[in-house]
């Protein structure tokens, strides 16, 4: 998981939220909604190479169906390809400790994915400073 400052300029990688049931998951998920004003949710969609859903995507799509439920904030998928690859590839070439590396690797895929939003949304809005 990976939140952004307040202004939606700079993702940071947050914490790992390790699957346990669903119901847990999600009361994880909103507990981190609430505590820090949470105004959207992206949400990494696993694609094939050639852009099809797999059968982890639609374990993504059925959980956040579920998330849903329970938050009043808008929810947005983007495409996860070579996330991981692209954290991984990150950390090596920061030669960081080889520690938690799964963990460390998850979080910085998800701040990837988040910077790519924040990126995008300000590209379309250059004239707001914020994010909303």
């Amino acid at each position: 998981m990976a939140l952004s400052d307040a202004g939606g300029t700079l993702a940071s990688p947050f914490t790992i939220i390790n699957r346990r049931d669903d119901r847990t998951d999600v009361e994880a998920i909103t507990d981190i909604i609430g505590q820090y004003e949470v105004k959207q949710v992206i949400v990494g969609l696993p694609r094939s190479m050639d852009g099809s859903l797999g059968m982890q995507a639609g374990k993504v799509k059925d959980f956040t169906q579920k998330l849903c439920g329970y938050i009043e904030v808008p929810l947005e998928f983007r495409d996860e390809r070579l996330s991981t690859v692209s954290a991984k590839r990150l950390m090596r070439e920061a030669s960081t400790k080889k520690t938690k590396k799964k963990t460390r690797d998850d979080a910085i895929a998800a701040a990837l994915i988040l910077q790519g939003y924040l990126d995008e949304t300000r590209q379309m809005k250059p004239e707001q400073g914020t994010f909303d």
